[in-house]
């Protein structure tokens, strides 16, 4: 007996409360203050927030994998799926296309119970027939695999592998597969005779791992396990999750991979695991507050600049830094950056960038010399705190995709983008 399926109590895993206590206790405290948070924006800034979160997740499920996206891609996928661009704006990659139709039907049908076909249809989702690659022309997309080959996780160079773990032969996958989706929809919180109540970030812990430790497809078992996961916190949060769990994951991927190697083995208790899991979704969930917290602060930014005047390269400029998140200009801006995102000559950009210093818009960095660097100036106190603006604005939407249809419509408003609601004059 080498794993943990071949235990002969499987898939009974236990896992002791005590360790993961604090994580669970801030789990509920952040999720209100996240409730909060949303609450303070408008409803513009609302659905930015959840454009910018499904965006993170769909880029770094893939990313964990050694997938890399186009953002913009990814980006205007998701918006065509929602319905923000009339007419969808054209994106040539399938993969972006795929993981956010993924990331808008996890969130949409939420409610619904876990089958089968549901996973194969997240399957070929995530594995689009139109990528072209010599894998996915041997692998079995949209339904479990059936290989007599072992579906092994390897590493090392060829004759020198080292097995880490081999999941169930696959004439055991069907059978295997309807008890974890029985369990699955059993301890569902939106069911109303579930015997078991487990704690949301728990059930999401367990839920990742048993599939995971099944493999049942031949590619793709990571994104469609981690989708599994997000269903699972928003039935528990009976919404769509405000957080991108893929984003802390990605930013730790060997404590991941040790987490679900060691959860492998012969012995069912998992409370390492499930301790780890409930810490990633606290982090998750505090990296969201602090993207409401910028999204809040960049809003307040183009309140106070919009009628500085400013010119074209000026505002194109700081759409991009804004665009790049809280963390995606540290360490600020240079006259060469400047000029590879505005395509001006360095004596335009050192012009420019000195003229936003005098209209307070930016701040010199410490440091530099001759090559300095410069940050945008937000204003402080721009926490959240817990208590909504009103009741409504506090509705986190059920149905994502149809009330940002609907927000679209009923307000006659324009597609959201990456401009300010009040963008400032252009000279």
């Amino acid at each position: 007996m080498k794993y943990s399926w071949q235990h002969p109590e499987w898939p009974n895993f236990t896992y002791d409360t005590k360790q993961c206590r604090d994580s669970l206790y801030q789990y509920a405290l952040e999720a209100g203050r996240l409730s909060g948070g949303i609450g303070q924006l408008t409803d513009t800034l609302q659905y930015e927030a959840y454009l910018d979160l499904m965006v993170s997740e769909a880029i770094n499920t893939s990313r964990i994998e050694g997938e890399k996206l186009d953002r913009e891609n990814v980006r205007s996928s998701i918006k065509n799926f929602l319905g923000l661009t009339v007419p969808p704006t054209r994106v040539m990659d399938p993969r972006a296309e795929g993981i956010a139709a993924l990331m808008v039907d996890v969130r949409n049908t939420f409610k619904d119970e876990l089958t089968k076909e549901k996973l194969f249809h997240w399957h070929q989702l995530v594995l689009p027939k139109e990528e072209s690659s010599f894998l996915r022309n041997k692998i079995q997309i949209g339904q479990w695999r059936t290989s007599e080959e072992p579906m092994q996780i390897i590493s090392g160079p060829i004759g020198y592998e080292k097995v880490h773990y081999e999941a169930p032969p696959a004439q055991q996958i069907e059978f295997e597969m309807d008890r974890f989706l029985k369990w699955y929809n059993d301890t569902s919180p939106l069911n109303g005779n579930r015997k078991e109540d487990i704690p949301g970030p728990i059930r999401s812990a367990i839920a990742h791992l048993w599939f995971e430790t099944l493999h049942p497809f031949d590619d793709g078992n990571g994104r469609v396990g981690r989708a599994i996961a997000e269903q699972a916190l928003s039935q528990d949060l009976k919404r769509p999750p405000l957080l991108s769990l893929s984003t802390i994951i990605e930013k730790d991927k060997n404590a991941y991979y040790d987490g679900l190697n060691r959860a492998s083995q012969p012995n069912l208790d998992v409370s390492q695991w499930v301790n780890w899991f409930t810490s990633s979704v606290l982090s998750a969930q505090r990296e969201a507050v602090k993207n409401i917290e910028f999204i809040l602060k960049k809003a307040k930014f183009w309140d106070k600049f919009q009628n500085e005047n400013l010119n074209e390269r000026q505002v194109k400029a700081i759409n991009k830094v804004f665009k790049a998140g809280p963390d995606g200009f540290e360490f600020g801006v240079n006259a060469k950056k400047y000029m590879g995102m505005t395509g001006c000559s360095k004596a335009t950009a050192t012009r420019d960038l000195g003229d936003l210093v005098d209209k307070n818009c930016l701040y010199r960095m410490e440091g530099g010399g001759r090559n300095a660097r410069y940050g945008i100036q937000l204003e402080e106190g721009s926490s959240i705190s817990t208590k909504p603006k009103t009741k409504m604005e506090n509705s986190i939407p059920e149905n994502l995709a149809e009330k940002m249809t609907e927000w679209r419509k009923d307000n006659n408003k324009a597609t959201l983008t990456e401009k300010p609601s009040s963008e400032p004059r252009i000279k």
